[in-house]
């Protein structure tokens, strides 16, 4: 056991974070880290990494010998760097042995040997503790299987964001801590680096602790979920589609108890009732008492009401509406000859066109000018583009900095977005589970989910006839995924979406544009899923992970309707398709 948390509390002065939260991590784990934007992953990581900075009730235990690697959800590419991306992963090894090299020209000087051999031992048993012996090799194993031989020579600086978060991955794996922390690795990856990233997870040796909300990891890397929410920790070994069947079935479970608890309760009030009514013109002391008893016992039964922080989660109640219908047949967005170029051309020739409820994925490598054109669309100044213009456009950046102003608090930046009063303001984000003092937060201090999610509420308030969208789900809980989904597949506009989620594409989208050699060519949603399922999936996965899907939602209703003889063979049925996934 590397890391044992036992009943450990912390709260910043606004907002209480964990209660009494108890769960190990042990040597051999690769543990999926997951809970509901703004829960307090990232501070719980912070906690792990360097508890003194933090004032917490209860205890944490780390073994003295544990090392920890960490891989950050926000790093940052040093443009200036000039080293290969051989040389930045192999640093530590090339330190160690210029290191060994230059002790071993100072013996050949010195009059101090025994403290040469010293150190001498000490860089030794340092690489041999990183596998310095075979470094070479290893590192052009982990650029094998992530299938980037090809970038082994080129310069960081050059490196996409993608592709530097991968590199940065293999990096601490490579120097073999004993836990390696990863916080949303998966962010803004194209679905190549993403089937990267999950075999590099995979065959890791090492002990893993990794948040994300990316469906495709959850479903094919851990072994273990640590699940946060509503100040409470829950702890599952097992994969997570087997975690969310659990959950499913203790939904069942408990809704069955807590019906048959409000009758007994019901019960025990008519009881009550009558006994208070007995008592108005009958003074015996038995009466009394027996009345007294069973007020107490009403209060114990309540007092012990099960509570359920991981059934019972907030889902946000997105709604993408629009003013005014365009026809359906009316082209809305014309793109001829558009053409972008930086120090090289990155994309040219390219020709399409947007009719009033297309909805449309935008997709291509990491690097590949995706965004560029999105922004160049959104901003309308750039001639090979013609946007109607009767069309009111709303735009969710990738870059959240670009559409929201960190030092605003919640409240002062959708004052700035047209809402008149704070109470509106109150009202509308309810519906986007925020409340209460976060609402006076500085947008700064929000999680990367969070800034999404406001992002999400500005383009729905706007209720314009085409939405562009950059990474939408990128930070978003899974649940909120789902009920992203559910939003764009009931919207009437038109949408245009740059995407690396398989299930956002496949589950929303009418057609995509794909970017192929420096231009754009359109694919069926057909050939789409051929394509990927040659790269990605077993045949019909994303079929099934649908219809999963829809089954999980005939139970929720079925549920909600107190229907168990609907809903118990809809789980066998659901049990059966999970075997086949």
């Amino acid at each position: 056991m590397m890391i044992k948390v036992d009943n450990l509390s912390f709260s910043f002065p606004q907002k209480e974070l964990y209660t009494n939260i108890t769960f190990t991590l042990e040597e051999g784990q690769h543990c999926a880290f997951i809970g509901t934007s703004g829960s307090g992953k990232s501070t719980l990581i912070d906690i792990l990494m360097d508890p003194e900075r933090y004032l917490f009730e209860g205890k944490l235990e780390i073994d003295p010998d544990c090392t920890i690697g960490y891989v950050s959800q926000f790093s940052q590419l040093d443009r200036s760097q000039d080293t290969t991306v051989f040389e930045y992963i192999g640093e530590k090894y090339i330190k160690i042995q210029q290191d060994i090299e230059s002790i071993c020209a100072d013996m050949a000087t010195t009059t101090d040997m025994d403290t040469l051999l010293e150190k001498y031992q000490f860089a030794l048993d340092a690489f041999e503790a990183i596998g310095g012996e075979d470094f070479e090799s290893n590192i052009l194993k982990k650029l094998n299987l992530a299938n980037l031989m090809k970038l082994k020579d080129v310069r960081v600086s050059d490196l996409s964001g993608g592709e530097f978060k991968l590199i940065q991955v293999m990096k601490e794996m490579l120097e073999r801590p004993d836990l390696m922390i990863m916080d949303e690795p998966d962010v803004f990856l194209d679905f190549d680096n993403l089937n990267a990233l999950k075999n590099l997870i995979n065959t890791h040796k090492g002990m893993l602790l990794v948040v994300t909300h990316n469906r495709y990891l959850l479903n094919h890397c851990f072994n273990k979920i640590l699940h946060l929410e509503n100040t409470e920790i829950q702890e599952f070994d097992g994969r997570y589609i087997e975690y969310n069947f659990s959950l499913l079935q203790t939904k069942i479970e408990l809704q069955e108890l807590t019906i048959a608890e409000e009758e007994e309760m019901e019960r025990n009030n008519g009881i009550i009732d009558n006994l208070r009514h007995i008592a108005t013109y009958n003074s015996e002391a038995s009466r009394g008492r027996a009345l007294k008893a069973r007020v107490r016992f009403q209060e114990r039964f309540e007092a012990r009401r099960i509570k359920a922080p991981f059934v019972d989660i907030k889902q946000p109640n997105i709604r993408l509406d629009i003013d005014d219908e365009i026809e359906e047949d009316t082209t809305i967005l014309n793109v001829t000859n558009y053409r972008v170029a930086f120090d090289e051309l990155i994309l040219d020739h390219v020709n399409f066109e947007m009719k009033a409820t297309d909805k449309v994925a935008l997709i291509g490598p990491n690097g590949t000018g995706k965004t560029t054109l999105l922004r160049d669309i959104f901003n309308n100044t750039h001639e090979a583009i013609d946007m109607n213009a009767d069309v009111k456009v709303a735009y969710l950046s990738q870059f959240q900095g670009e559409m929201l102003e960190d030092s605003n608090t919640i409240l002062e930046d959708f004052i700035e977005a047209g809402f008149k009063t704070y109470d509106e303001i109150r009202s509308y984000l309810l519906n986007y589970g925020f409340e209460g003092e976060i609402l006076d937060q500085k947008i700064a201090s929000l999680s990367g989910g969070e800034k999404n999610m406001l992002q999400l509420a500005k383009v729905a308030a706007s209720k314009a006839q085409m939405l562009l969208l950059d990474e939408p789900t990128s930070h978003l809980d899974t649940y909120t995924q789902i009920a992203l989904e559910k939003a764009i597949k009931d919207y009437k506009g038109a949408i245009l979406m740059i995407s690396h989620d398989f299930y956002s594409v496949v589950n929303g989208m009418d057609y995509v544009l794909i970017i192929d050699d420096k231009t754009i060519r359109k694919m069926s949603m057909r050939k789409f899923r051929k394509m990927i399922y040659a790269s990605h999936f077993d045949r019909d996965y994303l079929e099934k992970e649908q219809k999963k899907k829809a089954l999980e939602m005939e139970i929720e209703v079925a549920l909600k309707n107190t229907n168990f003889l609907l809903a118990k063979p809809l789980v066998d049925e659901l049990e059966e398709l999970i075997k086949l996934l």
